[in-house]
């Protein structure tokens, strides 16, 4: 790989991101972190929204130099992450459409605390970091044609590994640009607390991503 071509994989990997900011298997991890920084001050919501794209940039990362190494194998992996993922999905939907999801909060009160401390934003950037949305399939495929070349020198580990932090780092750029505007900090409370005022249509979207998520791992071939 050149090094016009390693920025131009950059420049892919930035693109899609942003893409996958949008796809149905991001949202829900979007719309939980928001949730997590409801009522939080300016400077509180910055750095733990940067503390959570930092911990999945590089976690991401790391995945991209996982699929380098263990080539195809690294497929099997990102299934069961996406279904996972839409079993929490669908699980966080039940309780909302059940209506137990506030009780289940004040059931464990202050030992939920530290999820809205900057380790918790790290914990939610590595859980988030395992799911890499389908459009980042180009990346993947060109990571494993590594592998299958007959294994990545430390140069290509290092732009494996560049590439995908990249693209993880994109995955979250829109919410780390909006917790620095006040108009977009006051529109990331008001959307945290529709799942007040409408449980019924948050946990509805929920199980749908849910149900999406796993649809996907069972039977897209990637």
């Amino acid at each position: 790989m050149t090094e016009f071509g390693f920025f131009q994989t950059l420049g892919l990997a930035l693109v899609l991101g942003l893409f996958g900011f949008i796809e149905p298997c991001s949202i829900g991890s979007s719309l939980v972190v928001v949730k997590q920084m409801e009522g939080q001050g300016a400077r509180q919501k910055v750095v733990r929204m940067l503390v959570f794209a930092g911990t999945r940039a590089v976690f991401v990362g790391f995945l991209g130099l996982v699929a380098a190494k263990i080539g195809t194998a690294f497929l099997g992996y990102q299934r069961a992450a996406w279904i996972v993922l839409g079993l929490l999905y669908m699980v966080l939907g039940l309780m909302y459409l059940s209506g137990r999801m506030g009780g289940l909060s004040r059931a464990f009160g202050p030992g939920t605390r530290w999820l809205r401390s900057n380790s918790g934003a790290a914990v939610y950037g590595l859980v988030f970091g395992l799911n890499i949305p389908a459009c980042a399939a180009p990346l993947v495929i060109a990571l494993l044609g590594l592998a299958a070349a007959g294994g990545a020198t430390a140069a290509e580990l290092g732009r494996s590994f560049a590439s995908l932090a990249m693209f993880g780092l994109a995955l979250s750029l829109p919410l780390v640009l909006a917790v620095f505007f006040a108009p977009a900090r006051t529109a990331l409370d008001w959307l945290a607390a529709l799942s007040r005022r409408i449980p019924r249509w948050t946990g509805i979207l929920l199980m749908a991503l849910g149900i999406w998520s796993i649809w996907f791992a069972l039977y897209v071939p990637l």
